[in-house]
Formats: C-alpha cells, structure tokens, sequence
C-alpha cells in the first residue's frame, strides 16, 4: 500500500494549482463596488482619498473598528470622559478626523507631536478585573485592527468617488497608508508591505476579530440609529442608518444583524454615483478643506499649548 506523496511510476505528478490571491469581497468581508474601472492613467496616492464625502463612511468605520470585543471595551469602560464617543461627539470626531489629517498630510513632526498627545489617553485604557475582556489601548494588534479599519474607509469611498483602480493603481494608492498605524505603535513591519498582503491578513483578522457580543452589539447600535444623539430629525435618522448600512461589509452586517437587501444596494449605488458626480466638479482644494483645516487647527493648538486631544 503506498503511503508517500510521491507519484505512481509511470503516472506523471499533477502540479498543484496555483493559489488565488485573497478576494476579501467573496469572502464577505469587504463591500462589493459596483463603479467603472477608472483610466490606466490616473494614478492618486492615499492623500487624494481625503475628499469630503468620504467622512459619511464614519459611522460604519467605528461599528467596524468597535466589532472587535477588546476595541469596543476599551471604548466603553475608558476612564477618559473628555473623549467619550456618546458623550463628547463633536470632540471625538474631531480629534480622530485630525488623526487621520495628521497621519496622511502630516509632516514628521506633526506626527511626532500627536502621537505623544494620544498616548498619553490611551495610556489610561486598560481592562480591570470586571471587565469582560482584556484589553489595552497601547496594543499593537489592536491597533493594527483599527488602522486598516482606517484604510478599508479611504479605499472604498476613494473607488466609489473615483473608479475602480486596477493592481498597479492600487499598489500606488497603497503605498503611503502605513502611517494610519504606524504613527501610532503599529510597528512598520506589522503592516502588509503589498495590497495582496493587507487582504489576505484581512481575511485573516475578521474571521479571528468579527465577534460582538450582546453589550457591544447594543452599543454600537446606537451609532448605527443615532439614538445617543437625542432629538434627531427622522429623515437623518434613516439617511444615517442607511449609509452606515451600505458601508458594512456583508460579515459585519450579520454580526450586527442588520438587514440589507438588493434593493438597499441598488439606492446606495445610486446615491454615490450622483455623489461622485458632484465631487468630480469640486475642486481638489476645497475637498481637501475640512482635512487642511483640521491639521491647522492641531499646528495652532499646539504653538498655543493648548490640549490637542
């Protein structure tokens, strides 16, 4: 009985398939885009991602981010109440939008100096002995997870804007993300050095990170519905709900347990194309605006000695 993996004799050997790069769309972990395939000879970069409508995949970018248990209990339990997502909103959101303004546009220095102003928060969440999970905002891993979070927003609303980029687009626009963590304590070398690397790890995390459990998933829901904002016209209610929906890779809508039919994907792929539209007779300066001004906000507050986070 022959038990090797060699070939029979006189039976040629069969070479093995060769593997398909990860498609993290089939494998439901990233939306589908239903948007033409741009010019061959359109190269952006990462900073060409900063236009304004992209701050509407926001929402759904913090139900991702907090989908993880240690990431949404350490937003939940921090002893940070300057930055509580539900209580301080405004501030929250800005201080992340300036994260990302600093991490993209930022020179070493504005980098260097925001940095130490978010460890110094970040140093203060760590799990205690009630908390469900074991957590700590300094972790690399959590980090990473949150950062390409970060990417996944820009790329997708960038090819809903702009057109689907090809491998040698993609590898461009690429290039420049790894600051999205690394400006933080994400070592270099933890980030994916090619797109191909960043989806398969992708893969990878959301089968290990897409796990709510009952506390997080109510929690996040009110992000989701906007219930934690108060008096909120319904109209923006269901316009919130809908885009955060429509952002939700089809694995993080089920975790979530929100319902999304083919109707829905049609109305958001009508939405964005008359967005796209819009944005294309914008020019570059003013859809870059709310990101320039937020970096120089960060400068002033800082020449000014004032809190930065």
């Amino acid at each position: 009985m022959t038990t090797s993996a060699e070939p029979l004799p006189g039976v040629a050997a069969v070479p093995a398939a060769p593997s398909k790069p990860a498609d993290p769309v089939a494998a439901g972990y990233r939306i589908p885009l239903r948007v033409p395939q741009r010019r061959s000879d359109l190269l952006t970069t990462l900073a060409d991602a900063l236009d304004s409508p992209s701050a509407t995949a926001g929402p759904a970018n913090v139900v991702m981010q907090l989908i993880d248990p240690p990431v949404a209990y350490g937003v939940m339990e921090s002893p940070v109440e300057s930055g509580a997502l539900y209580k301080h909103p405004i501030k929250r959101s800005r201080t992340t939008f300036t994260y990302l303004a600093v991490a993209i546009l930022g020179n070493a220095a504005d980098k260097a100096v925001y940095r130490a102003a978010v460890d110094t928060s970040h140093r203060q969440v760590r799990s205690t002995d009630k908390s469900p999970v074991k957590y700590n905002a300094m972790n690399r891993d959590l980090q990473l997870w949150v950062a390409m979070c970060l990417y996944i927003g820009f790329e997708d609303t960038h090819q809903l804007l702009h057109g689907r980029m090809s491998p040698e687009q993609r590898a461009l626009f690429y290039r420049d993300a790894a600051p999205l963590g690394t400006t933080l304590q994400v070592h270099p070398d933890q980030w994916p050095a090619t797109p191909e690397a960043f989806d398969t790890l992708w893969i990878e995390m959301c089968e290990q990170r897409i796990a709510p459990t009952d506390e997080t998933r109510d929690y996040l829901r009110q992000l989701v519905d906007l219930t934690f904002v108060g008096a909120v016209p319904a109209p923006l209610k269901v316009f919130s709900r809908f885009q955060t929906a429509g952002f939700l890779a089809p694995a993080f809508r089920e975790a979530m347990e929100v319902r999304w039919t083919d109707s829905d994907q049609r109305r958001f792929d009508l939405f964005w194309r008359i967005v796209a539209v819009g944005n294309r007779f914008t020019p570059q300066v003013l859809r870059r605006l709310p990101y320039q001004l937020l970096l120089t906000d960060m400068r002033v507050r800082n020449r000014l000695g004032r809190p930065l986070v």
